[in-house]
């Protein structure tokens, strides 16, 4: 199963990247974290990135698709992968189809977790972690009992710096400019599916399960 997921900042694609990984057995790609890795290892593509990164440039696309292409090549994604974080655009699309092409790893599904802007902000704007033990909440969806106090350690719960309306909202314009023309994309490829990001974490994951092993069967 080889996937690209798609969902804005808030849509809890997170979340189910990682119950998709253990269910089918394959590994999340998460191109912050392959970065992240890269340069920490020193690996001559790292080196690229960091040198990049140093002078306050983007990562080149060449940089992130031969990490990417690296990746792909260990065996435990040899079944398939998931992947979270790029293409972020229509251009890293276009780059990344002919590689995985003749790689012999085309994508089965790209599948698009759907979440309403108004909904993403509560969702961001509300989070609250507990600095203690992590457990996270939401004033408005999953209210501590007491404000302010974790329910299950007591610890004190917080706010990110970066969850505030200003950042927030650019963040989702900066998403909606970007990366959702990449949905009309994958729908123009017939690769795109599109599955409600509104409910109980399990619902969604089944929604999209059930999706993925539909396109299975053919």
């Amino acid at each position: 199963m080889r996937i690209v997921l798609l969902g804005a900042p808030g849509s809890g694609k997170g979340t189910q990247a990682k119950m998709l990984m253990d269910h089918y057995g394959i590994p999340q790609v998460s191109t912050g974290d392959l970065l992240r890795a890269a340069v920490s290892a020193g690996t001559p593509l790292g080196q690229k990135a960091k040198a990049a990164m140093d002078a306050g440039e983007l990562v080149s696309d060449d940089i992130v698709l031969g990490m990417i292409q690296e990746r792909l090549r260990e065996d435990d994604a040899a079944n398939g992968f998931i992947l979270d974080g790029f293409p972020r655009n229509p251009a890293q699309a276009e780059a990344l189809d002919p590689m995985l092409e003749q790689m012999g790893q085309p994508l089965d599904a790209a599948v698009q977790i759907d979440v309403d802007m108004d909904l993403l902000m509560k969702r961001i704007l509300g989070r609250r972690t507990c600095a203690s033990c992590g457990a996270v909440f939401n004033v408005y969806t999953h209210p501590p009992k007491e404000d302010g106090v974790c329910d299950y350690c007591g610890g004190e719960l917080t706010q990110r710096g970066d969850d505030n309306e200003e950042t927030v909202r650019n963040r989702l314009e900066v998403y909606e400019q970007e990366t959702a023309p990449l949905v009309d994309y994958y729908r123009g490829q017939g690769l795109l599916h599109t599955v409600n990001g509104v409910g109980e974490v399990d619902e969604i994951f089944a929604a999209i399960t059930q999706t993925l092993d539909g396109i299975g069967d053919h």
